[in-house]
């Protein structure tokens, strides 16, 4: 799976203003929607109920909010950055500015699977991701991303 199969440089989002987490989900459940023409509440809802479960922060800065949503044919990816870093309850505590955010159909795990898996890769990779943070630029962001 590439990144373009998930995503084009409209997915791409940076900039956005958050006082927390939850702010900044519901401002990523309304670019969702845009993207992939669900309802923007039932995508927070659904967000909201799997970081209910646990945080979607996985350290270092990066964060991995994702749900499965009747309606969908496909994966959708978003990729954001926050204007400044936002509380995410990560594992090891620091705050979040790179997150991707997945939306896939709600009985295709074999797809959901391997989307998460290379966003994950993605944003483990300590090089790339440092790369990430120093472009601001959505189409250069795209190449970066769609080049991994």
């Amino acid at each position: 799976m590439n990144i373009a199969d998930i995503m084009t440089e409209k997915s791409v989002f940076t900039g956005i203003r958050a006082a927390g987490k939850r702010e900044f989900l519901q401002d990523i459940a309304n670019k969702a929607a845009a993207v992939c023409g669900l309802d923007s509440r039932t995508i927070f809802d659904t967000f909201l109920e799997r970081e209910n479960l646990g945080s979607t922060g996985f350290g270092g800065g990066t964060a991995l909010p994702h749900g499965r949503f009747e309606g969908l044919n496909k994966v959708y990816a978003i990729f954001a950055k926050p204007s400044a870093p936002i509380e995410f309850d990560a594992i090891d505590g620091k705050p979040v500015d790179l997150v991707f955010a997945m939306l896939s159909p709600e009985d295709n795990g074999a797809d959901h699977l391997t989307a998460l898996a290379k966003l994950s890769r993605i944003l483990k990779d300590e090089a790339l991701c440092a790369k990430l943070r120093r472009i601001e630029k959505p189409v250069e962001l795209f190449a970066i991303l769609n080049n991994e």
